[in-house]
């Protein structure tokens, strides 16, 4: 092979590569796992700026992913809190800024929402803000991603708002249809459910259920109903919990912290059933209705 020919050949070859390698990265970006390849540990110092008035109870609803993002589940999910933030005459703010989480700017709210927020979004000293605010009085509500592994080296959030350790979800098939049994028929977010509901979801699951920790279950799925399997690049997992909350509550000091793993999908924040508990949710964390906690 001459000297020209070698060279348009290796220039082709890199350039291949190279389609590949964007293409790849494109990839990555449009399903969500940029964050899962490429981790971020950066946080905010400079805060965005708040309405000079914002209505009581007022919701910071927070969707900043430093892990795996969920595209479509995040924007379904805004329009939803927006109209049921106005519904109840709540005021709302949407950001992906960290520096909001200072004692001064955590004031101007009573709720916060992690709505599918994943990975090390805040540093030590926002982490520390919000754990006093919430021990103050604050309400927070945490969906799906909020619950997830990539939170685990902020111990006390998972200790205290979570309840337990994330093993894995579902992948066998990722997305299956299950039976949630409702248990507490008294609380504003699952007071107005039927006694049991169908849900597709990507299913969850921890090293033990967080009622062993003296969290308050609202809701469980049936095991049953689904196959708590993960089947994954050769690897067998049983992911059964036997006791398997899919809702719970915990008051933290004075705070009142709501957890639902559901919501991986935007065809999750279309289901009325989940529309309502997402309601409730709103109305006990901000103090509004339902059980009181400090």
């Amino acid at each position: 092979m001459n000297r020209r020919l070698l060279s348009r050949v290796l220039i082709g070859f890199g350039v291949l590569c190279l389609v590949l390698i964007v293409g790849a990265l494109i990839f990555i970006r449009q399903i969500g796992a940029w964050g899962i390849v490429f981790p971020s540990h950066s946080y905010e110092t400079a805060p965005p700026v708040l309405p000079a008035a914002l209505e009581r109870p007022s919701v910071l609803l927070f969707t900043k992913t430093s892990a795996f993002r969920h595209i479509e589940a995040i924007d379904a999910l805004v329009p939803v809190f927006d109209r049921l933030a106005a519904e109840n005459g709540f005021s709302i703010f949407h950001t992906e800024n960290g520096a909001l989480f200072t004692p001064e700017g955590l004031a101007r709210f009573d709720v916060v929402v992690f709505a599918n927020a994943s990975g090390d979004t805040l540093s030590d000293e926002q982490d520390a803000a919000f754990e006093r605010w919430l021990q103050d009085g604050g309400g927070w509500i945490g969906l799906h991603a909020a619950g997830d592994g990539s939170h685990a080296a902020w111990r006390w959030y998972v200790d205290e708002l979570i309840g337990a350790d994330y093993v894995a979800h579902i992948m066998d098939p990722q997305f299956q249809t299950a039976r949630i049994v409702v248990e507490d028929t008294a609380h504003p977010a699952t007071r107005d459910l039927p006694g049991q509901w169908l849900h597709e979801e990507e299913w969850y699951s921890w090293e033990s259920s967080p009622r062993e920790r003296g969290f308050h279950v609202l809701a469980h799925v049936d095991e049953s109903t689904y196959r708590p399997h993960s089947s994954f690049a050769g690897r067998e997992l049983d992911l059964r919990m036997g006791d398997h909350p899919v809702i719970w509550t915990k008051c933290v000091g004075k705070g009142r912290a709501f957890y639902s793993a559901l919501g991986h999908r935007a065809e999750a924040y279309a289901s009325p059933e989940y529309q309502i508990v997402l309601e409730g949710a709103l109305i006990w964390a901000a103090g509004v209705e339902g059980p009181s906690c400090g």
